[in-house]
C-alpha cells in the first residue's frame, strides 16, 4: 500500500477550482512531465460528473503502461471528489481531491492517491524504486500546471463537438487565422453585446 499526497494553494474561488477538477480529464491533461503521462476518457457520465460516473485512465509511468477503469464514489460540490478503481491491474487504486476555501479568491487543493501495485512482492519493490516517485512528481507537476491555468498564466483545454470545432475554424479563417482563443473571445464579446430576447 502506498499513499501519495500533494497540496497547493490556488488564487481562485473554490467554485472555479472545483469545477475544473470535476472533469478528471482536465487534470490528467496536465500530467505530462518526465516519464509520466496520463489520459482520462469519460465512459458513462452521471449528473455533472457526479457519483456513478465511470472513466478509463491510461497511464504511462516511466515506460510502464497501465490502464484501469474508475468510478466516482463521492462528489460534494466545493469540498471533495473521490474515485476508485473498478477494473484494472492494481490491487487497489483510489484518488481523493479535497478543496478548502481559504478566502474569497484562495483555495487549497489536496490530492491523495492511495494504491497497491499489482505483481505482489515484485510490484512493491518496483513501486519503491520507480513508480511511487513518478506518481508523486506527476501529481505535483499537474497541480502546479493547474494553478497556472486557473490563475491566468496558461491555457485551459476546451472539449467541444466536431461540428462546433469546424464552425470555430471557419470563423478563424474569416478573421485572418488569428489564434482560436482570439476567435472565442470575439464570439463571446459579440454574444454579450446582443440584447436579451424575451418571450
Amino acid at each position: 500500500m502506498t499513499v501519495v499526497k500533494k497540496s497547493i494553494d490556488i488564487k481562485a474561488p473554490v467554485d472555479t477550482v472545483f469545477t475544473y477538477f470535476a472533469r478528471p480529464e482536465h487534470v490528467s491533461d496536465q500530467m505530462s512531465e518526465k516519464g509520466v503521462g496520463m489520459t482520462v476518457i469519460p465512459m458513462d457520465i452521471k449528473a455533472g460528473m457526479g457519483v456513478g460516473t465511470t472513466f478509463r485512465v491510461i497511464g504511462d509511468f516511466s515506460g510502464k503502461r497501465l490502464e484501469w477503469d474508475c468510478e466516482t464514489t463521492e462528489f460534494v460540490r466545493g469540498e471533495r471528489i473521490s474515485a476508485k478503481m473498478i477494473k484494472g491491474k492494481f490491487k487497489r487504486w483510489e484518488i481523493t481531491t479535497e478543496f478548502k476555501e481559504l478566502s474569497d479568491n484562495l483555495t487549497n487543493v489536496s490530492m491523495t492517491v492511495d494504491y497497491e501495485m499489482p505483481l505482489g512482492p515484485l510490484g512493491n519493490i518496483l513501486d519503491k524504486v520507480k513508480f511511487s516517485k513518478s506518481a508523486e512528481n506527476g501529481l505535483e507537476t499537474a497541480l502546479f500546471k493547474v494553478r497556472g491555468l486557473l490563475e491566468g498564466n496558461g491555457s485551459i483545454p476546451v472539449y467541444i463537438t466536431l461540428d462546433a470545432y469546424q464552425k470555430l475554424l471557419a470563423e478563424k479563417k474569416k478573421m485572418n487565422n488569428v489564434p482560436v482563443s482570439t476567435v472565442l473571445t470575439a464570439i463571446l464579446e459579440k454574444y454579450e453585446q446582443e440584447p436579451e430576447i424575451k418571450n
